[in-house]
């Protein structure tokens, strides 16, 4: 099983890089960056797990040496906050793949998701090579973060690891929509509904609150690493036989047809991609799942969602037919 980071020596790609080195199902280890990734790739490759690991840079054909034999890629590359700059990033990444590991599985983490998920498959397409249940969309840190913000309402920590909340939509702002009703942990009855908003507002903009936090001086960096590393564990697990793996992610909803559709019907809107629950298997998406029974409130709130969530994907497409985003 070959991994591959793209952007590997970044603030997302360097703990990302640990944690799949740290993965036990993982055997080789390529990291990918314009600077640095030869020596992040000798300090992990001491660590006594598995995986061999390498360090590519661009010169003498870098990007094609580490995506060759890909079985899993997964792209942190880019600036934060910076959604032009990442756009080409991505692009010029996935053109990368679209060459050299057409029949890896894509995860793409490099903001803005609900962007850049469009540009990879556009590419894909351009090149003959687009398969819809192979490209995802990696939405895991707003389910990490409603895990872990119901359990801290909860008043009980230790239940975090349990505590599953679907996120749906997409991944910004008001995009992200927590179906909080749905958690397999029940809010108290006594939270009120600004409590109650107060928490998906946190869920939404997470984000935003770490990087006041590091003073504007970074990001979510290490969560978003934590969560990139457990939605690549659950797609190798699931691309080595383990059945009923299914988690939230911004998949093309093309890759199942009747799942898609059935969204498609639930949304009112005609849209080309969306993050649900998806059922992961050895070919990708194995199945959509749809957004079930949801209250008015979280209906309202998907319903927020979809003119941004539509403007985004329509710009991720446009910038791979005029580059300029």
């Amino acid at each position: 099983m070959k991994a591959v980071v793209l952007g590997a020596a970044g603030g997302i790609g360097q703990p990302l890089s640990l944690l799949l080195k740290a993965n036990p199902a993982v055997t080789e280890l390529a990291l990918y960056d314009i600077v640095n990734s030869p020596g992040v790739a000798v300090d992990l490759s001491h660590i006594a797990t598995p995986s061999k690991v390498e360090g590519f840079l661009p010169p003498d054909d870098g990007l094609k040496k580490a995506l060759t034999g890909a079985n899993v890629v997964v792209i942190p590359a880019g600036i934060p906050r910076k959604p032009g700059i990442n756009a080409g990033i991505v692009r010029d990444l996935a053109t990368g793949i679209a060459t050299t590991a057409p029949k890896a599985f894509v995860l793409v983490i490099s903001n803005p998701v609900n962007s850049t998920v469009p540009i990879v498959a556009e590419v894909f397409k351009k090149h003959g090579v687009f398969d819809p249940k192979r490209i995802f969309g990696v939405t895991t840190l707003d389910v990490v973060r409603a895990s872990t913000f119901v359990s801290e309402i909860l008043g009980d920590r230790s239940l975090s690891p349990s505590v599953s909340v679907p996120v749906v939509g997409g991944h910004s702002g008001v995009t992200i929509v927590p179906l909080l009703s749905q958690s397999s942990h029940p809010l108290p009855a006594s939270l009120d509904a600004s409590a109650l908003d107060s928490l998906i507002n946190r869920i939404q903009f997470g984000g935003d609150e770490v990087v006041k936090a590091k003073d504007g001086a970074g990001s979510a960096t290490l969560s978003m690493a934590y969560a990139g590393a457990e939605f690549a564990g659950k797609v190798i697990r699931a691309v080595k036989g383990e059945k009923g793996i299914v988690a939230p992610t911004f998949v093309n909803l093309a890759s199942d047809k009747t799942g898609g559709d059935a969204l498609k019907k639930e949304l009112g809107k005609d849209l080309e991609y969306f993050s649900a629950p998806v059922e992961l298997g050895v070919d990708g998406v194995a199945k959509i799942h749809g957004l079930g029974k949801i209250s008015p409130a979280e209906k309202a709130l998907v319903e927020a969602a979809l003119p941004e969530l539509s403007a985004n994907i329509e710009k991720g497409i446009a910038f791979v037919e005029v580059p300029k985003l």
